[in-house]
């Protein structure tokens, strides 16, 4: 799974819990996407994060 490369969120573990309390693996994901920014002057692809996108710390590449 990637991580962001600007902030580096990655993939969380935990346990998903039922009604009857049994406990069983899960997984939380990152809303990564793979998008062409602009990279000391020089566009490249690189996974950013959607709240990265959002929050403008990244340049894209049009």
């Amino acid at each position: 799974m990637a991580k962001c490369d600007i902030c580096s969120k990655d993939m969380l573990f935990g346990l998903k819990v039922s009604h009857s309390n049994r406990k069983t693996n899960r997984s939380w994901k990152p809303n990564v996407r793979k998008i062409r920014i602009i990279d000391n002057g020089t566009p490249k692809t690189a996974n950013v994060c959607t709240r990265c996108l959002r929050s403008n710390k990244v340049t894209r590449a049009i």
